[in-house]
């Protein structure tokens, strides 16, 4: 069955508890952002329907959410990194420590927490460094991209087109510091971003939530990070769109984020799903590396 927005978010906060006996409509509701009348309607929904019982899920329930399971994610990491010279000279970026942290760890090690088990890399400059991570790791699988030197980060999501249906898609340069921020389960396509009054970075802009374009620099729109999350049918439809582009003149110097929030962004209904610079440190600089690492002014 299909479910109602309310009803996923009731549905797979239950899941993500478990045996959590502490739960009650109040704390459904401040989790979730629902009014607690609104709770109490989708409880009795879902216990008449004999997806719940009481604040347990059956197995109903647990069916009824898997069309909305991420199935993968799919890492974006084949690009040098130049504005984080020296340190990337001989390190590929997403593989920098942060106060002893692999960057990409963060990310991954979300995405393991979400129980989502197939995992690629997209990988390119210094690409056998990536190695490394099989350790920590195993499940990865790794997609290269002899062109990212050539071209735009396009490039490697032509390798990897044909993997987008319910995953994630990362920028792999990204400090996650919400782990919270990747869930199992997901309702419809959707890019995390921070709301601001003005920026000069690349920024969504929405209406009614929906994102309806992507461009460097803006105002009273949302700040864009390179985490997103694509349905069944919309990544189906970026495999082809994606390749569409890719072949026109000058498609190869595309960022890929434009191919569904530019070139076809009528195709789509992108969601904005809101978070905060607390959330994700994006590290542009070897100066803003310095910043949060002290190590690295030595």
């Amino acid at each position: 069955m299909k479910l109602s927005r309310t009803q996923f978010l009731v549905l797979s906060f239950l899941v993500e508890q478990g045996d959590d006996k502490n739960i009650t409509q109040r704390v459904i509701a401040g989790f979730t952002g629902l009014a607690v009348g609104t709770v109490n309607k989708t409880l009795v929904f879902l216990n008449e329907n004999c997806l719940t019982d009481n604040y347990k899920v059956s197995i109903s329930g647990k069916k009824a959410l898997e069309p909305y399971r991420v199935k993968r994610a799919v890492f974006i990491a084949a690009g040098f990194g130049p504005r984080l010279v020296p340190i990337t000279l001989n390190t590929p970026k997403p593989l920098v420590r942060v106060k002893g942290v692999r960057i990409i760890d963060t990310l991954l090690d979300a995405v393991c927490a979400a129980g989502i088990k197939e995992i690629i890399i997209v990988r390119g400059y210094l690409s056998e460094q990536f190695d490394q991570l099989k350790y920590k790791y195993p499940t990865i699988q790794f997609l290269e991209n002899p062109l990212y030197n050539e071209y735009n980060n396009i490039s490697s999501m032509m390798c990897a087109r044909n993997l987008l249906q319910n995953a994630y898609v990362f920028d792999s340069d990204l400090f996650l510091r919400k782990p919270g921020l990747i869930t199992k389960y997901q309702y419809t396509s959707n890019y995390l971003g921070v709301p601001v009054k003005r920026t000069d970075d690349w920024c969504l802009e929405t209406r009614n939530g929906i994102i309806t374009r992507v461009k460097l620099g803006g105002q009273n729109c949302y700040h864009m990070f390179g985490i997103s999350y694509w349905n069944s049918r919309d990544g189906a439809k970026l495999a082809d769109h994606i390749k569409q582009v890719y072949e026109m003149p000058g498609g190869k110097e595309r960022f890929w984020d434009e191919v569904p929030l530019d070139c076809f962004v009528k195709h789509y209904n992108v969601e904005i799903r809101e978070c905060t610079f607390d959330d994700i440190y994006e590290i542009d600089t070897f100066n803003e590396l310095k910043n949060i690492d002290e190590t690295y002014k030595v």
